[in-house]
């Protein structure tokens, strides 16, 4: 509220959006009452995924919902005429993915000339999706005289060197130490091969019938590929990854979210960010990997103050990640009977 820049680290689930969110309503609802009512940027969020632009853009409407204050969300993948059509009827707050601000800027279509506040969300899941050279570019269009909020999971060097660039003696904001596991999540580790984990994983799904569980899959094809012989066993799941049209992911997400299908099978960077309220499990189909990634993963339950389930599969072949992530939480995962045992 005092105009600070801020390096924010915190663990997915810490109310982070609200954490922004509201004081940026806050101080614009009354910047907008001296300015007048015409609507110009004043506030861009930059995110990595659309899933979480989305997201983001919801919250805003919820915490703003009684203002005046205009907010838009852009990202590739769709038409670009509705955004830009809500564009051009002004925005006080603009949530945006990269690649179509970039490409939306160069057609003439945003100005960030008034930007008073920049947040750069989800700063490592950017730099692991490619997006820093964008970043890069983007950063000189951006006034010099502005509030800049970078929040990030973890401070690799590439992340360290570009908020030295972007921020002025920021403070440093650390919600809980990197790469912890919420309390509130009981996780649970199977010793189980690749032949078993398609029957274990039904078992889990059946004996859980009815909660919603988030399932974590390596690869695309390996997400499709558990999708297609769930639903051959009467589990109705959905897949998202970045093969998937960005309708077919909403709409997955939104079938979830209300209860018309309980399973979503995913791969790390489609689940990245995604809020899901009251997520009851998730399961690790496959090891991650990198040991962080898995703190990632999990914290997509027991979020907010609820307790959630982890289960995570584990063959022989990934014992050494197995430690990495052993040595990373604490050494909390509690050992269920192996598949062949069970």
């Amino acid at each position: 509220m005092n105009g600070r820049d801020i390096i924010g680290i915190a663990q997915t689930g810490t109310g982070k959006t609200a954490a922004f969110a509201i004081p940026i309503i806050e101080r614009l609802r009354a910047r907008k009452a001296e300015r007048g009512a015409k609507s110009r940027i004043r506030a861009l969020i930059l995110t990595p995924t659309r899933e979480l632009a989305i997201q983001i853009e919801e919250e805003f409407a919820q915490y703003g919902k009684y203002s005046d204050l205009r907010h838009t969300v852009i990202y590739g993948g769709v038409n670009q005429k509705p955004q830009t059509e809500r564009l051009g009827r002004g925005t006080d707050i603009l949530i945006a993915t990269p690649g179509r601000l970039l490409d939306l800027i160069g057609q003439g279509y945003i100005d960030l000339a008034d930007v008073d506040c920049f947040v750069l969300d989800e700063a490592d899941r950017m730099l692991d999706m490619g997006f820093i050279h964008d970043i890069k570019r983007l950063l000189p269009l951006l006034p010099r005289r502005k509030q800049t909020l970078l929040f990030s999971a973890t401070m690799p060097r590439e992340i360290v060197e570009i908020s030295r660039k972007l921020l002025r003696h920021p403070s440093r904001v650390e919600a809980a130490p990197e790469s912890t596991v919420a309390e509130t999540v009981d996780q649970y580790l199977y010793m189980v091969e690749k032949p078993d984990k398609h029957a274990l994983l039904v078992d889990i799904l059946r004996r859980e019938s009815g909660k919603s569980i988030l399932v974590f899959s390596r690869t695309k094809h390996g997400a499709d590929k558990i999708v297609r012989r769930l639903e051959k066993e009467g589990v109705r799941a959905r897949a998202i990854h970045g093969n998937k049209s960005q309708n077919a992911r909403q709409q997955a997400l939104a079938d979830f979210k209300q209860g018309r299908i309980h399973t979503i099978v995913a791969t790390d960077i489609a689940a990245r960010g995604i809020d899901i309220r009251n997520l009851d499990m998730v399961v690790n189909y496959d090891m991650p990997d990198v040991a962080e990634t898995y703190v990632h993963r999990i914290g997509r339950t027991g979020r907010a103050g609820n307790s959630g389930t982890a289960v995570t599969f584990c063959m022989q072949e990934e014992k050494a990640m197995l430690r990495a992530v052993q040595r990373l939480t604490g050494d909390r995962l509690h050992v269920v009977a192996a598949r062949s045992d069970a």
